[in-house]
């Protein structure tokens, strides 16, 4: 009996030892359990946060672009745009595996980001956040994605897209990391790009892209055969000031602006002065011709030898006619000498105050921040208003020069530059800088140079184009650099009825076996005109007519005929 009691006892105690221990484990498990679902519930989480880009910066960027405007050409071609995109992002404190095993794969996905090195650097930021790759392609998220590392992160953002790459460049402008406008017109309208209320409509740039990747086609070409340190073009619609095309080069990708260097950022066209040599010639006719000063387009300048005033020598360039020139033969044969004679006559009170009816005392009158400030003579004594004359001693923008030759040939008007189209009847009034009669000889001898003179290699057949050349020693510290200069053509056609003016100029271009070693404007830029106009003249409307011009006969007549002269082999 008491061994029956013993066994049930030790029955019952073993029993009881084994609800226990399953008990017990019951309990682990259901720890066990808890301790993955709390690691399952934290892993998702912080996928979650990271998925919604909670770092600041990140949120930031989106914010910042999520509604800014669209940006097109006159005719509606896009140039700057809003679009959503893929980027990948990483929390570098945030990392569970091995950064450097990461790394790796990540340069074998993204190489054109960076190597090993690079991407081992970013994931050991001491930094919350960092992106990694921006406007990234589904398939690549998707392969970085595979990884498995939850710190990786992507979502989908706005980002400014700048469809045509380089075209108007210095036009357009970029943003910076944050989205503000930086430079060009994104700067300009950023409030308008950026109003909720505005950002829907896009904002018409006067640019039309044809017209814009034909003039950045041939300056380029030319700069590049020519070996050119810069180059800047123009195209200015001579009745409303609507810039059709703006070119600064070198160049820079707006997509991609941190590859770019002060150079490339720098817009040539309304940023950098030069003494534009030559082509201020026209200009001081303009002048005495509608001051009074000289009323007989008969009427001749001694150009036969060099002019001395006190311990300066105005001379002309060699093979040029060394005889007495009327108006419109001193600028075929581009001459120093008769053209100072002109503007000695004209004095230096009505010789500044054109220049100032043209705005060459402040900086050049269009939207863009990027200006800068010409440099005019302090004092003007009897060799400054002489100098000046054909471009010596001053300098402006290309941008100042093209808006000049819009006046000379539009009738007399000048009008601010402009790079927002104009509707029609809403052109700016503009001020009178000389009278209609004026401009209308002004036309005559232009269209005379091309066919005569200097330009000759700036004509398009059929557009009727006038102009005039300027090559100048380039401006440095102290004085000048006499093996480097700035070669300019500056154009308006058709002549008969003006309706653009086309700037071509290069900075220190080289000569070439081509030209005989010439360096100079009637070389080099003449011929980006011409080319130029040759292809967008229909683009932009004017039918070609090779059985039309503008009548020049009154003038012709009193022209000195002479052909062993060689008028454009120099070309000023």
């Amino acid at each position: 009996m008491t061994a029956l009691v013993a066994r049930t006892t030790a029955q019952r105690r073993s029993a009881k030892q084994r609800h226990q221990l399953v008990a017990t484990a019951h309990t682990r498990l259901m720890m066990l359990l808890f301790l993955f679902g709390a690691a399952v519930l934290l892993v998702i989480g912080r996928l979650g946060m990271l998925a919604a880009f909670s770092g600041s910066e990140a949120r930031a960027a989106v914010a910042s672009l999520a509604a800014r405007g669209d940006i097109v050409d006159r005719n509606g071609a896009p140039l700057a745009r809003t679009i959503d995109a893929w980027t990948i992002g990483v929390h570098p404190k945030k990392i569970m595996g091995d950064r450097m095993e990461i790394a790796a794969r990540l340069a074998a996905l993204m190489p054109d980001r960076g190597d090993q090195a690079w991407f081992y650097a970013q994931l050991t930021k001491n930094a919350s956040f960092a992106y990694l790759q921006r406007r990234a392609s589904p398939a690549l998220v998707e392969q970085v994605n595979a990884i498995g590392e939850p710190a990786l992160v992507f979502a989908r953002e706005t980002q400014r897209l700048y469809p045509q790459s380089t075209m108007a460049a210095h036009a357009l402008g970029f943003l910076s990391t944050d989205g503000r406008g930086m430079s060009g017109m994104e700067r300009v309208l950023d409030a308008r790009l950026t109003d909720p209320t505005l950002a829907k409509t896009p904002v018409a740039l006067s640019i039309d892209a044809r017209v814009q990747a034909a003039m950045e086609s041939e300056l380029g070409r030319a700069m590049t055969t020519f070996s050119a340190r810069g180059g800047g073009g123009i195209v200015l619609d001579v009745a409303t000031g609507e810039v059709i095309a703006m070119v600064s080069l070198p160049t820079f990708n707006p997509n991609r602006v941190g590859m770019a260097g002060s150079e490339e950022l720098r817009n040539i066209t309304t940023q950098s002065v030069f003494e534009l040599g030559s082509t201020f010639k026209p200009i001081t006719m303009a002048t005495a011709i509608d001051t009074g000063v000289v009323t007989s387009m008969n009427r001749r300048f001694d150009a036969t030898h060099p002019l001395k005033v006190g311990g300066y020598t105005i001379h002309d360039e060699r093979g040029d006619p060394k005889r007495w020139l009327n108006m419109a033969e001193t600028l075929i044969y581009s001459s120093n000498i008769a053209t100072a004679r002109v503007a000695d006559e004209v004095g230096p009170q009505r010789m500044q105050a054109m220049f100032k009816k043209l705005g060459f005392d402040t900086k050049p009158d269009i939207e863009l921040r990027e200006k800068g400030r010409p440099l005019l003579p302090t004092y003007w004594a009897r060799t400054t208003t002489m100098t000046t004359a054909y471009g010596h001693g001053i300098a402006v923008t290309p941008l100042h020069l093209a808006s000049a030759y819009a006046a000379l040939v539009n009738g007399g008007i000048w009008r601010p530059a402009t790079l927002l189209k104009v509707e029609p009847g809403h052109a700016a009034v503009g001020r009178r800088v000389i009278s209609e009669a004026t401009s209308a000889r002004m036309r005559q001898m232009l269209r005379l140079i091309v066919l005569r003179g200097t330009g000759r290699k700036g004509d398009a057949p059929g557009y009727r184009v006038g102009g005039k050349t300027g090559t100048a020693e380039a401006a440095v510290a102290g004085g000048y650099d006499h093996s480097r200069n700035v070669a300019t053509f500056a154009a308006a056609f058709p002549m008969d009825a003006p309706r653009y003016v086309v700037l071509a100029m290069l900075d220190s271009p080289l000569g070439t076996k081509e030209t005989y070693g010439w360096k100079t404007a009637a070389w080099n830029t003449a011929p980006v005109v011409g080319r130029t106009i040759a292809r967008v003249g229909s683009m932009l409307g004017v039918v070609p007519d090779e059985h039309r011009d503008i009548d020049v006969s009154d003038i012709t007549p009193t022209l000195w005929q002479d052909p062993s002269v060689k008028t454009a082999s120099g070309g000023h």
